[in-house]
């Protein structure tokens, strides 16, 4: 019985082996470098960041036998016995359990006598937060003008209970959330040392379920080791965490994008069968849809965790911008509906069905209508488009006029039609090219004015990567030149909205000629209401 939990036995007992904390670490080292040391310290952030262990380093700074000094030998018997928790000038106070103000106020009555051992008399307190406001009241003085000897280490996780007098008191240090490459790589590290066999894909499955916690990981880690016999597998891991793999949320993702309903039912049962976390699977899929926005805006620089480059960027090519909002939201709003819902599984589909319910015409194909489950004779995808939201402008392929009434002003009116549905025009640069009035599109000067009160879409980047766009299509160098007083009526963003409004006659004339429909009016005098948004 003599095993010690990572957590513990890995708690760092140097500044140097701290992780994601440089700014807390450098303001502490130059303050003990420089003997500039405040006598209370108020250290905040979420659970398992570093609050107590910094802290502790921090006491054995003050207290090495060695000196004071930023980088406590941990040998002396001052740095021993504070690791171990037994130094007896380090008084540690968890005032979750000692709220009341005569907890306190014992506390400080041992404050003006000198350290029985070391060179300052530490008072760690933490969760700070929950002291009641007699307490607070009553360490007030003391907090301000404690003895020479005195050092305050507040520690919380909720800074907004203090008080503002205990917050003005102190020097605060707020500790920030690890990022999962953090993580992953201390966890590598550990694993190393440890002599454990592990996948990759096991490391990043723990760090990311530890949600920017170390400790959490390390739990996780230790949790994992008795899962697996003492070694690390991604699908033992996921099993025991209730995740699944980042390539089955792929697929599924890519089956809503292409709205095929046969593969959806696959990918559905394939995760339904793994009794999955829905919370963690929707939370991925969020993660996923802001990738490929982002990479539609920001271009390469942008990677994800869960899906390769490739992958990430032939659905930032396929998917229109509006359609990746939609899905963030929806999604978003599944996972807030998460713990209302009878079961998981039921809100999790409704969030599913939600972003099928809005998926533009020209997302994808789908099959015979049969729905995404079993047992209820769902509406087919098809109908569920008829109130859809439309499509972007590169599904549109009527031409755009110049103002004139010539539909190609120049000769590079076919490059411009032909750039207009390009799929490597997105972001910004297709903002800017929808409202846009062609005005000369030959030789090397191309002349354009901008629609009245678009001026915001004029930005540098946008229009050195359509300059850029129109110079690959045309097979040859093109400068262009952007003007004001273009007509809203002329541009690309006219006939979309034009088309678009053609759809929608379309649509509420299917509406109202479908069966289901007029069924309902009929049965339960069901009536329609007009959108007001």
């Amino acid at each position: 019985m003599s095993y010690q939990v990572l957590a513990r036995k890995w708690r760092p007992q140097r500044f140097a082996e701290l992780v994601g904390q440089e700014h807390v670490v450098q303001a502490l080292v130059n303050g003990l470098t420089t003997g500039r040391l405040h006598h209370a310290f108020l250290f905040t952030g979420t659970r398992g960041v570093g609050k107590t262990t910094i802290a502790r380093i921090l006491a054995k700074s003050l207290n090495c036998e060695r000196g004071i000094s930023a980088d406590p030998c941990g040998e002396c018997s001052a740095c021993v016995d504070i690791a171990a928790g037994r130094f007896v000038d380090l008084l540690e106070i968890d005032a979750a359990s000692r709220t009341g103000v005569d907890d306190t106020r014992e506390l400080l009555d041992n404050v003006p006598y000198a350290p029985a051992r070391g060179r300052c008399k530490v008072y760690l307190i933490d969760e700070v937060h929950m002291l009641s406001t007699a307490s607070f009241n009553a360490l007030l003085k003391t907090l301000e003008e404690p003895p020479e000897h005195v050092r305050f280490l507040l520690a919380t996780t909720d800074p907004q209970k203090l008080p503002v007098t205990v917050l003005s008191r102190c020097l605060q240090f707020s500790l920030r959330r690890l990022t999962r490459a953090e993580i992953s790589a201390q966890l590598t590290r550990i694993l190393q040392a440890e002599g454990v066999e592990f996948d990759v894909d096991a490391v990043d499955e723990t760090a990311r379920h530890a949600d920017g916690s170390m400790r959490d990981a390390l739990s996780l880690l230790d949790q994992a080791l008795a899962y697996g016999a003492g070694a690390l597998r991604g699908a033992e891991v996921r099993q025991m965490l209730g995740t699944v793999g980042r390539g089955l949320v792929a697929e599924l993702y890519d089956a809503i994008l292409a709205a095929d309903d046969s593969v959806l039912r696959e990918r559905l049962a394939a995760l339904q069968a793994q009794a999955p976390n829905y919370k963690r699977v929707l939370q991925d899929l969020l993660e996923l849809s802001h990738d490929v926005a982002a990479r539609q805006v920001l271009g390469d620089e942008v990677e994800s965790s869960l899906v390769d480059a490739q992958q990430l960027s032939r659905w930032a090519a396929q998917v229109a911008p509006e359609q990746l909002q939609l899905h963030y939201q929806f999604l978003l709003q599944g996972l807030r509906d998460l713990h209302l819902a009878p079961e998981g599984r039921i809100a999790f589909s409704m969030a599913i069905l939600r972003l099928l319910a809005f998926q533009p015409p020209s997302a994808g194909s789908s099959s015979s209508g049969s729905g995404v489950s079993g047992g209820v004779q769902a509406p087919s995808l098809s109908a569920a488009r008829a109130t859809s939201v439309p499509s972007s402008a590169a599904s549109v392929s009527a031409p755009v006029s110049s103002g004139n009434g010539s539909s190609s002003p120049g000769d590079g009116g076919s490059v411009w039609q032909q750039l207009l549905q390009s799929e490597s025009l997105r972001g910004p640069p297709r903002s800017l090219a929808q409202h846009l009035e062609p005005r000369q599109l030959s030789g090397t000067r191309w002349q354009f004015a901008l629609a009245e009160g678009y001026d915001y879409l004029l930005t540098d980047f946008a229009r050195a990567e359509l300059g850029r766009l129109l110079g690959e299509l045309a097979g040859h160098e093109v400068r262009i030149e952007i003007g004001a007083g273009g007509s809203a009526q002329a541009t690309h963003a006219a006939v979309v909205a034009e088309q678009r409004e053609r759809e929608r006659g379309q649509r509420e004339q299917d509406l109202t000629r479908d069966a289901t429909v007029q069924a309902l009016q009929d049965t339960f005098g069901a009536r329609r209401v007009e959108d007001e948004l």
